[in-house]
């Protein structure tokens, strides 16, 4: 059975493998209420599930679409996860242009960093690392001075998707979207919110002509942007962690850039254009693969007040993503943030909030814009039944903690 293991002081019991079900009209007596008194009730929707047999247990509007904020990031995760698999991955290359220079390709891969110094898990490439590969194939050749492009033409179409404010990117909450930058475009990549970079490409390249100086090649001249020729092999490459930990790694801590790069990934594997619209088109087709209904989303990250998408969709994509059926989509829940404990949830469900009895057996993604909140994902009742939520609020008034007294009063339930 989950358990809030910061506060742990005796092992935690095992969850009884035959854990009674709930009874929905308990559920509802005991939903009611809060919800009713939660001050933005107009703008509430909601849906529950039963977990092991998809029932539904609980629905306000259910059916009724709404702003989802980062709660797209489900839909973002389970799209790539279902068109790339698990096991996917994004590359950063090298290749010769037509002049005995270089081309620096940018593969999308937005986590690459410069040089190990900042420490993540997953351990992001490097172009540190890619220098030095570079230098070594330089070397074999007799070269010891080359000229250096950048290639940044994988991605097509605006680089601020649709339904973006300006404010996401001077506020660091996103960088424009390239497919080639360092750290999400981050100044401090330390920092989530850290401000981001003009220029993305153009940083990333001067990083590697740096440490392509370290390696012992001299750079003749500043970056450029340039064109890598049709077909060209790569001299050296460095590769992204595994689709799987980049979906952790952008659920846990609700990255845009990230969410972002898989959402023109998607486009890619699906045949279309990587731009905003050929993700739309992508995951358009993808749900309509997987059976799921009322999605529509115009980028990958939820930062679009354009994206719609109703709680019982939500629901649908969580009971998915863990279905023994699609093992390949498990990484879709396995990044859930958990209630006061990991990622964006690690500072609610405090004792002090109301909302305690969520601690370590909600788990959930987080999404919130201005007059949006929502949280989706499972929850363990006090009998150890696992449900699938997901809670919407698209009201002046919605604030994130009052959602959490929704998925405590799941938690706290029996409701058998």
């Amino acid at each position: 059975m989950p358990y809030p293991v910061a506060f742990a002081e005796d092992a935690p019991d095992a969850a009884p493998q035959d854990a009674p079900r709930v009874d929905p009209e308990r559920l509802a007596d005991k939903l009611d209420d809060p919800m009713s008194d939660s001050g933005f009730a107009d703008g509430l929707t909601a849906f529950v599930a039963d977990a092991e047999t998809g029932d539904r247990l609980f629905a306000r509007d259910g059916d009724q679409t709404a702003v989802p904020a980062s709660t797209t990031k489900i839909v973002t995760a389970v799209s790539a996860l279902h068109a790339m698999g698990p096991s996917a991955r994004l590359s950063t290359d090298v290749v010769r242009d037509d002049n005995g220079g270089i081309v620096l390709v940018g593969g999308g891969d937005p986590t690459i960093s410069t040089d190990g110094t900042f420490e993540h898990y997953p351990r992001p490439a490097t172009m540190e690392d890619l220098a030095i590969k570079t230098a070594a194939a330089l070397r074999d050749d007799g070269v010891d001075s080359v000229s250096l492009s950048y290639d940044e033409s994988l991605y097509s179409g605006s680089d601020m998707p649709p339904g973006w404010k300006p404010t996401y990117v001077t506020e660091g909450s996103a960088a424009t979207v390239h497919a080639l930058m360092l750290d999400g475009g981050r100044v401090y990549p330390e920092q989530h919110y850290s401000e981001r970079v003009e220029d993305p490409p153009s940083v990333a390249a001067d990083a590697f002509a740096e440490q392509l100086e370290e390696a012992g090649i001299e750079v003749a001249g500043a970056p450029a942007p340039g064109e890598a020729p049709d077909g060209a092999d790569p001299i050296a490459s460095v590769q992204s962690p595994p689709l799987s930990e980049l979906v952790e790694w952008m659920m846990l801590e609700s990255d845009n850039n990230i969410a972002e790069a898989l959402f023109r990934q998607v486009a890619l594997a699906q045949g279309h254009d990587a731009s905003s619209a050929g993700g739309t088109e992508a995951v358009d087709e993808i749900m309509t693969e997987l059976g799921i209904d009322d999605v529509h989303i115009e980028d990958g990250s939820g930062l679009s007040v354009n994206n719609r998408i109703t709680p019982k969709a939500l629901v649908d994509l969580v009971l998915l993503a863990a279905d023994p059926e699609h093992p390949g989509l498990h990484a879709a829940l396995t990044g859930l943030p958990t209630a006061h404990f990991t990622g964006t949830l690690d500072d609610r469900y405090s004792p002090e909030s109301g909302s305690y009895a969520g601690a370590g057996v909600v788990h959930a993604k987080t999404g919130t814009l201005n007059g949006v909140s929502t949280l989706a994902g499972t929850a363990q009742t006090a009998d150890g039944r696992l449900l699938a939520f997901a809670f919407m609020a698209n009201d002046p008034a919605a604030v994130a903690s009052t959602l959490d007294t929704f998925t405590s009063v799941l938690a706290e339930c029996g409701c058998s």
